[in-house]
């Protein structure tokens, strides 16, 4: 699991149809990240990338309800702030929040999570219970298999893996929501399109901003930044090998990668465990009971 990375504890939301995961990180976590997919929903994103001068997260929200569950990141940044936890500035301490959202929005009235149930998540983390995975927190209403038509998708949802490499811990959470099928390691589909194999690919209308797959990798290792966004990019790595097809533009894949420096380590050697670790975390999503 991604909490066996020290100091990382993950806490859910789960509504009827929607949800919300927020990751709390350790103080002097460093992070970064890069969108693949062609139809994100993001919130703070920009601040993680490589060059930008803000090294620090203090928490990773993962949400359904598409762009209107990234107000679930006002609640969490308030459960942080009161703790006086963030980026220090003159009017105090600011929460670096990077959220990111599935589309899984119903037609009419249907649940969209807020600040509220993104603190509720927040506080279910601060109390460190053991991680669920499945049909939970952001992977609630999330599905696969959309590429050859809605009609034809199956359940999706929420996963999680680890490996150890050399003394050094690295593990990967991912909210699978993807327009293609899921694979095990030999190729073979584990949760995908049920549509007739003669099916069309891509058949019209496919709605084009309603797939996504989100990841946090997390490692104890003693990174930069910079390390960081090389780790992220090696994640979607792990995103290619477990999902058929993957980046396409109907989705809004992105990696997150933070590292606590807790432990000395060789970076590739950690980047190479992070892509199976990620493949290996979204298989999971749908193999979770």
């Amino acid at each position: 699991m991604i909490t066996d990375v020290a100091g990382v504890r993950v806490g859910h939301w789960t509504g009827e149809r929607t949800g919300v995961t927020v990751i709390l990180l350790p103080p002097g976590t460093v992070g970064s990240g890069e969108v693949r997919g062609g139809a994100p929903a993001t919130r703070e994103l920009a601040l993680l990338e490589a060059t930008r001068t803000v090294a620090q997260v203090d928490a990773v929200v993962f949400t359904g309800g598409s762009a209107f569950g990234l107000a679930t990141a006002d609640g969490v940044m308030r459960h942080l702030a009161a703790q006086s936890r963030g980026v220090l500035t003159r009017a105090g301490p600011v929460p670096i929040v990077p959220a990111a959202a599935i589309f899984d929005l119903s037609p009419g009235e249907g649940e969209r999570p807020g600040a509220p149930e993104g603190a509720a998540a927040a506080a279910t983390a601060e109390a460190g219970p053991h991680l669920v995975l499945g049909s939970v927190g952001a992977g609630r209403g999330a599905r696969v298999g959309m590429w050859r038509g809605a009609d034809y998708a199956v359940a999706g949802g929420l996963g999680s893996a680890s490996a150890r490499v050399e003394g050094a811990t690295v593990g990967a959470l991912a909210v699978v929501n993807a327009v293609g099928d899921v694979l095990d390691r030999e190729g073979r589909v584990i949760a995908g399109s049920t549509a007739p194999p003669d099916g069309p690919a891509f058949p019209e209308p496919l709605a084009d901003v309603e797939h996504t797959t989100l990841v946090l990798v997390a490692t104890d290792a003693l990174l930069t930044k910079s390390d960081c966004f090389l780790l992220a990019q090696t994640g979607h790595h792990g995103l290619a090998r477990a999902l058929e097809p993957s980046h396409t533009r109907f989705d809004g894949d992105l990696v997150i990668a933070v590292a606590t420096g807790m432990v000395e380590a060789h970076l590739d050697r950690l980047r190479a465990a992070a892509t199976e670790v990620v493949a290996e975390a979204v298989r999971s999503a749908v193999r979770a009971d």
